[in-house]
């Protein structure tokens, strides 16, 4: 092997989207990937050599086999892909000496409580919040809350269970319907502690947003900030355009960068992707979530920097130690929608897709679950039909094509 080729040790959750991306990504820099999986099937299917299996609920261990195999497979750089693996990607970068998070920074970012405990603290603006076991007695939480609010399972990502409740009546029942899904089976066979409570916050009025992020030596480089131009008010927070570059006012964006910086130095993250969900209203910025990996899903699609260089490759290029801070995002407007699941029960059969695929600025459909899988809506559901991918030369032009490609798809749902 050529002595100046890098070789990262690439962490890939069975469950992700984004395996392809990350290794094309790293093919075209010529770097050596070797991955590290929760499932062995993940590995013989990607890379059959120079892999490993790791629990990426039991970093502790986990980390002592990234060191065992780094010593007989030299690791210039450890990357994540989700939310899964944030927690082993700073240990076991630490204990090679690898440029990291700290592990507590990192852990912070996986904790919806505890990231609330510290960003208070330091005075970002953040929604007031209470921790409550779902034992409690709700006529007594209901007394002190301020409505609206919104009830969040700590256990839970991509919105499942997150519910508004405008008075009492409304708490109880989202507070009664998000226990029913803790109890589902899937929940239920983690044997996750943090399934046991419900964070409740103050609702944020205004426009949300996304700014998608990464940190050099703890300053923020901003790839992009994406419009969520549909109301997310609930009752249900189902998330569907992201449509960038952003059309609000510079003095804004200024804000939501500020915030987004704040926040990320509060934390104590100094290195890679950040991923910031944020509320603006009259008031300032409001930072909702912050995780310290890239945009989740297919979305990183329609970001791409330079001369057509993938988020992907951008950060597999920091990670590296290749410079990153001249790279720009194109010019081009770029957008994606997230298809909702209209209903549940099973889907039988997709419509209309050559007829999206057709509108002015459309790039791609992609339908992710497969034709006969059992679909499930927010609040208990966590997946989207697929995704609808634009570019084009506004950001107006780009959400007027999302939605166009979206009104010719149909879809045929079925009762189990």
């Amino acid at each position: 092997m050529n002595p100046n080729k890098k070789r990262i040790l690439l962490l890939l959750p069975t469950k992700t989207y984004r395996a392809e991306a990350f290794l094309s990504a790293a093919s075209q820099l010529g770097v050596t990937v070797a991955i590290g999986s929760d499932q062995p099937q993940t590995l013989s299917e990607l890379s059959p050599r120079k892999s490993l299996v790791v629990n990426f609920s039991k970093p502790e261990k986990a980390t002592e086999e990234i060191v065992a195999f780094a010593q007989t497979h030299p690791t210039d750089a450890i990357v994540g892909v989700d939310d899964d693996t944030t927690i082993l990607v700073s240990m076991a970068a630490k204990a090679l000496s690898l440029p990291h998070n700290s592990v507590e920074s990192a852990r912070t970012t996986r904790s919806k409580y505890q990231m609330r405990k510290v960003l208070a603290a330091a005075g970002i603006p953040s929604p007031r919040f209470d921790l409550v076991s779902i034992n409690t007695d709700l006529t007594e939480v209901a007394s002190r809350v301020n409505f609206p609010c919104v009830l969040k399972p700590l256990s839970l990502s991509a919105s499942r269970g997150v519910i508004r409740a405008n008075n009492s009546e409304e708490f109880v029942k989202a507070f009664r319907r998000i226990v029913r899904i803790l109890g589902s089976s899937d929940v239920k066979s983690r044997k996750d502690a943090r399934s046991q409570q419900i964070l409740i916050e103050d609702f944020i009025p205004g426009v949300e947003v996304a700014l998608e992020g990464i940190l050099i030596q703890g300053s923020l480089k901003v790839l992009a900030i994406f419009d969520k131009p549909d109301p997310l008010d609930g009752p249900f927070f189902e998330e569907t355009l992201y449509v960038t570059p952003s059309r609000l006012p510079v003095s804004i964006q200024e804000d939501i960068i500020s915030c987004t910086a704040r926040t990320a130095d509060a934390l104590g993250l100094r290195e890679g992707p950040v991923h910031a969900e944020l509320r603006v209203n009259d008031d300032d910025a409001w930072i909702i979530e912050i995780a310290a990996r890239s945009i989740g899903g297919l979305c990183a699609r329609t970001l791409r920097f330079g001369t057509g260089i993938s988020l992907e490759e951008l950060i597999i290029r920091h990670a590296i130690g290749m410079e990153v801070e001249p790279l720009q995002r194109e010019r081009q407007s770029a957008g994606v929608m997230m298809i909702p699941i209209p209903r549940a029960g099973i889907l039988r059969e997709v419509q209309g897709k050559a007829d999206a695929e057709r509108v002015a600025d459309i790039e791609e459909v992609t339908i992710s679950i497969p034709i006969g899988q059992e679909v499930l809506p927010l609040p208990e559901g966590a997946r989207y039909l697929g995704f609808i991918f634009a570019r084009g030369s506004s950001p107006e032009s780009v959400e007027n094509s999302l939605r166009e490609a979206h009104r010719q798809l149909e879809f045929v749902i079925t009762a189990k």
